[in-house]
């Protein structure tokens, strides 16, 4: 992660971006001098750092992405199918569903429940799958789209919450991190849609997917089920730049938790972005073997 940190030595105060990453269970530490006063926008400063310091990884993933866009439209087709699968599985399966990958399948391409499932389970993954083609088609995205997912998405399973904006406190159970006050969502929900429509067509369109994920899941804007929109979102901002999309395995969960409390509670994206990053690259290296 890339933290501004600063050291004395006598009366003088040093300024330093830091990032710590562990590789192959070692860590490894990268150090920029940044001089005798804090800059004046340290935000931008860190992000500049962090884009050097991931420059390669950058790199591997505009390699991989052209290898990807080359694939046969006929491959890609169906590709497209077996991905809404596989991804409807793991968002729901991270969110608790009880359906396999098969019963999943099953669902969508056949419209068989599965024995002793629950009912809920199976609305939610043929809703999610529909919501996922749907978001295929979109151009633009706001606040009312992101509404309309949501209620898509439970208005079978959860009426009283689907689609609508908390009105309540809530907890995130077994995390450490307390989402915003009810009173403060419209607000940050204006700024996190001015800040993605600002971005999209300004910075990494891998970078604002990370962000974009972190961002919303941060603010929490419903009652439940905000991870299921929030991956939605990612995947649709790298669907619409041209990029493979992006499957958070539930088998990964535990990781996957891990860096979002930590870069909530410690209020760093960077502990998230590089997670994300990271994992992404190796995601793609693994489906373009398949």
């Amino acid at each position: 992660m890339v933290v501004l940190i600063k050291k004395r030595l006598g009366k003088q105060i040093f300024y330093y971006l830091r990032h710590v990453t562990r590789v192959k269970g070692r860590y490894r530490t990268i150090e920029k001098y940044l001089g005798k006063s804090l800059p004046k926008n340290p935000e931008v400063v860190m992000i500049e750092f962090f884009r050097e310091v991931y420059s390669q990884i950058y790199d591997e993933i505009e390699r991989l992405r052209k290898r990807f866009i080359q694939l046969p439209n006929s491959v890609k087709e169906k590709r497209l199918m077996d991905f809404g699968i596989r991804f409807t599985y793991n968002t729901d399966r991270i969110e608790g569903s009880t359906l396999t990958l098969r019963d999943t399948a099953l669902v969508i391409e056949k419209g068989i429940i599965p024995r002793n499932k629950l009912l809920a389970d199976v609305k939610e993954a043929e809703n999610h799958f529909n919501v996922f083609m749907e978001m295929l088609k979109e151009k633009k995205i706001s606040l009312r789209k992101v509404l309309e997912w949501h209620y898509k998405l439970f208005k079978d399973t959860k009426k009283d919450i689907a689609g609508k904006i908390r009105k309540h406190q809530v907890r995130i159970s077994g995390s450490k991190f307390v989402p915003p006050t009810p009173a403060g969502l419209n607000a940050l929900l204006s700024e996190f849609f001015r800040w993605l429509n600002r971005s999209l067509n300004r910075v990494h369109p891998v970078e604002v997917a990370g962000l974009a994920h972190l961002k919303f899941v941060t603010i929490h804007p419903f009652a439940e089920e905000n991870g299921r929109v929030s991956r939605l979102l990612m995947n649709w901002i790298l669907w619409r730049k041209n990029y493979p999309m992006f499957i958070i395995e539930y088998r990964n969960r535990a990781r996957y938790y891990s860096a979002l409390e930590r870069a909530q509670t410690k209020k760093n994206e960077f502990i998230f972005l590089g997670w994300f990053i990271k994992e992404y690259k190796k995601y793609i290296e693994r489906e373009l073997k398949c």
